[in-house]
């Protein structure tokens, strides 16, 4: 009998950024297993890890609640494709209820009264309904925050490949601590992150093009190579019957001018690399917001026709300091030189 045995209920809470004020939490209800991801997999364990990641069965349209610390509580409802979005402005100061870090512990539940709950919970597929993840509120403190690119720009990923053939193998056949970070990416990134004083806990945010399904894996990574921890956000791969509007702009520029809004008196640093189109976002939002952007970093790639269009453009760029960069070390050099990290 139990080879008929349908997955539990879980909520995937993704870690997120908020305001002090505003609320801004992203997750995913799911029938399935937690993924159990874990250093020196076999090859076999890495593969069944990405089928599971993709093979998913989503929880549509039920109600679910997000609880603060202090109790407050707000609700949602998971779309066609399991995801919430809790989007609201609240009356608690979140920045009272965050850590040392500025993260905001949050719990994520099913809504006990709901039908679909009751159901499932007789088919005994709900063990727990306690889902625990946080939200990141920067302190008032920080001295700027860092938005950074993942693939080719701290983590090797092959983006300019034929065909992107290293990407796709990369993803599917690698697990993350096989994953080749840049050298000294991750010193520059705590260097970033502790700031001009040393001490500074500057907000840490990573964008890439990957879909949600590869969150756990990218979180992984980035805590396992010893990046500092920041919000991971990623994107919903449409299918060809989603009616979901369409976002007026590309994922990674969307998230970043979204960032931008959401901290409108913090400068930020940009980080990207010139395999996609990075500079072209990072110029437009510093164009759009010309006092908010302190510099934009790209790290070379091996594409003399993208190479030559990227310092055709960073040259001309007035608004900030364009730098294209070989190794991390060459904007290690320039940000201590600006005063930025010590």
């Amino acid at each position: 009998m139990a080879l008929f045995q349908r997955d539990p209920w879980i909520i995937d809470v993704f870690r997120t950024y908020s305001g002090d004020f505003h609320l801004y939490v992203r997750g995913r209800a799911l029938e399935d297993q937690p993924l159990k991801l874990y250093e020196q997999q076999t090859f076999y364990q890495t593969l069944r890890n990405t089928w599971r990641a993709f093979k998913t069965d989503e929880i549509r349209r039920v109600p679910v609640r997000l609880t603060l610390p202090n109790g407050n509580f707000f609700e949602a409802i998971t779309d066609s494709e399991g995801y919430f979005l809790f989007d609201i402005q609240t009356k608690t100061d979140l920045q009272e209820i965050a850590d040392e870090e500025g993260y905001v512990p949050i719990t994520i539940s099913f809504d006990e009264k709901n039908s679909a709950f009751a159901k499932a919970k007789s088919e005994q597929r709900i063990s727990i309904n306690k889902f625990t993840g946080e939200t990141l509120v920067p302190p008032s403190t920080t001295a700027y925050g860092v938005i950074s690119d993942i693939d080719d720009t701290i983590m090797k990923t092959g983006v300019t490949s034929f065909l992107k053939l290293r990407v796709a193998f990369n993803t599917f056949f690698k697990n993350f601590d096989q994953r080749s970070p840049f050298k000294d990416a991750a010193s520059f990134y705590q260097l970033l992150h502790r700031g001009p004083s040393g001490k500074d806990q500057n907000p840490m945010f990573y964008l890439s093009n990957s879909p949600w399904n590869l969150y756990r894996y990218l979180e992984k990574f980035v805590d396992f190579h010893g990046f500092p921890k920041g919000p991971i956000l990623l994107r919903d791969f449409p299918t060809p019957w989603d009616r979901t509007p369409k976002k007026k702009r590309p994922h990674k520029e969307h998230e970043l001018i979204n960032i931008l809004k959401h901290y409108p008196d913090q400068q930020f640093i940009l980080i990207g690399d010139a395999g996609e189109h990075d500079t072209t976002y990072y110029t437009n939002a510093a164009t759009e917001y010309p006092e908010r952007v302190k510099a934009i970093y790209i790290r070379a790639v091996n594409h003399s026709k993208k190479m030559a269009a990227i310092k055709e453009m960073a040259d001309a760029f007035e608004i900030c300091p364009v730098l294209l960069v070989k190794e991390s070390s060459e904007a290690i050099k320039h940000a201590r030189g600006m005063g930025w990290i010590v």
